[in-house]
Order: structure tokens, then sequence, then C-alpha cells
């Protein structure tokens, strides 16, 4: 099978393509301020995964009318693709644990390595060749890993947020390829299934992170209701509608690229306000694992590079 640089879009295509390019940079950029409203609810005592839980719980109540109203897509979507959009919110969820558990850079550090497991999904799944531009993206982006990570005196994860951010990156690979591949829904149903997958995700982590805490005491009971619509609102209701169409129409790794925005807003805002700046080594590491996913999506020569899978 081709591999999808060697196609270009057709005007109405290319359109849609920028459209859904312009909205995963607004996206990512919001989503690189998610662990300001993720860790108040950590501070006001809905910690763990339980703040993002009832943040997921009431995004499917926001989104139900459109759930339902979409219904006849849900009953068309090929099981698949209904399973990748469910992968994908608990991909989510995953990150936005690993968030409070962990140092903000790292983690989203570690699930922007996705165009490294998008390459080997590519070769295993769709069949295309491992070129060496593959070789070289999956090279830079498993170095960075290793700076990011041997800063701290080993290569490997060693938090539970290390942990949450490597897998949430691996999900979401996955998910961004069975969505691209098999999800026929609308943003408003499929941002449904998506925040469903998070509910999902949450309840499956929930053995790991420790009882529920119990409501906030009441002055800090309506700080947390606040923030929790806030957040289910502005990031997983309209931000998650954006990101779920958008990954039915450009490929895996140009979405991740794309959506490296975030990297950039999050790695500058937890360092001005959370006190979390890299160190010069894991600089470098997050330098390389930025030029993993530039190379993985630069032009080849005497190509244009399509934002379409095929």
């Amino acid at each position: 099978m081709a591999s999808p640089e060697t196609f270009a879009p057709n005007p109405a295509a290319a359109r849609r393509t920028r459209l859904a390019a312009a909205g995963i940079l607004f996206a990512g950029a919001l989503w690189g301020l998610y662990w300001i409203p993720i860790r108040r609810l950590e501070a006001l005592a809905l910690g763990g995964v339980w703040g993002s839980l009832i943040v997921a719980l009431v995004t499917c109540c926001l989104l139900a009318p459109w759930a339902l109203a979409g219904r006849a897509r849900l009953r068309r979507c090929h099981p698949l693709g209904i399973l990748a959009v469910l992968l994908g919110g608990a991909a989510f969820m995953c990150y936005s644990v690993g968030l409070v558990q962990g140092q903000v850079a790292v983690v989203i550090l570690l699930f922007y390595l996705t165009p490294v497991w998008s390459s080997l999904i590519e070769r295993l799944w769709w069949r295309w060749p491992l070129t060496g531009r593959r070789l070289a993206v999956i090279a830079l982006g498993l170095g960075g890993l290793t700076l990011v990570l041997g800063a701290a005196g080993s290569p490997l994860p060693r938090t539970l947020g290390d942990w949450l951010g490597l897998v949430s990156g691996v999900l979401w690979a996955v998910a961004s390829s069975g969505m691209r591949a098999r999800s026929t829904l609308g943003p408003g149903e499929g941002s449904f299934v998506f925040a469903l997958g998070a509910v999902l995700g949450a309840l499956a982590l929930t053995p790991l992170l420790g009882p529920w805490p119990g409501l906030p005491p009441m002055p800090a009971l309506g700080q947390a209701v606040a923030w929790i619509a806030v957040s289910a609102t502005l990031w997983w209701a309209i931000s998650l509608a954006i990101v779920v169409w958008a990954a039915s129409v450009l490929a895996p790794a140009r979405l991740g690229i794309l959506m490296m925005s975030e990297v950039l807003v999050g790695v500058l805002s937890a360092a001005l306000f959370a006190g979390e700046p890299l160190s010069a080594l894991q600089l470098g590491g997050a330098l390389l694992v930025i030029a993993a996913a530039v190379l993985e999506v630069a032009p080849l020569p005497g190509h244009r590079l399509s934002g379409t899978a095929r």
C-alpha cells in the first residue's frame, strides 16, 4: 500500500485538511493549559483520578443530546471506529491523571512521542515500508525519551505520572489510526463516545489511585464546581469535538505534530506558573522529540504532503 505522502488531496479535501489543521492548533494550545484546572481540582481535594473522572462524567451529560441526535451515525459506524474513539478517550484520561501525578512538561513530552508509535503502527497495520526517514523518527524519538527520563537518573519511567504519560501516547497513536480508518462519527456523538471512553479509562485507573476522598468542604465546593464546569465545557466538550473530527481527516503523524502547540504552551506555562522548568538534559530530549515529529511530516523532495490517509 502506498504511503500518504504520495497523494495530493482534491480541493474539497484540501479545505477540510486546512480547517482540521487550524482546529488542532487551537485545541493543542488549549490543552497545553489543561494542567491548570486539573491541578486546581487536586488542590480542592479532588486529586488522583477523581477530578478527571467527574469532569468526564459531566462532559457525557453535556454531550448526551448530541449523541442522541447523532444516534443514526452511531449505529452506522463500524464497531472498530467506535472502539478507536473509546480508546482515544481512555488515552486522554491517562494523560489527564498523569498531569496530576507527574511533572507537567515531562508528561506532555512523553505523550508527544506519538509519531514514534504512529510510525510503527503504520508499518504493522498499514504495511507501509519502514523507510530511512521513519527509522530516523524512531531513533530521534527514543533518544529524546532517554534524555527526558535519564535526567532523573534512569532512562525508564520512574513515577506513575511518567508511565501514564507514556501509555497515553501509545494509546492515542493506536486510537487516532483507528479513528482515521474506521470512524464515521460526527463531532457531537464522537465527543460523547470519547468522553465515555475517558470515564471507562478512569474507572480502570481507580484501583491504582486511592479511594473516593469525599466532596470538598463547603467553602471549596463552589470553586470545584466552577472548575469542573469550565473543564467539561471548554476542554472536554468543545476542544475534543475538534480533535475527534480532525482525527478522522488528518494522518496520525500530522495530527501529532499540529497538536504540538500543546508542547510549547504546556512547557512554558508549567515553567512560568508551576515552577517546573526543564533541566538542560531534559530540554535536549524535548528538542529531539520535537525533531522526530517534524521529520515525520516534512515533505519529501518532489512531493507535497497530504493530510489524508490515502
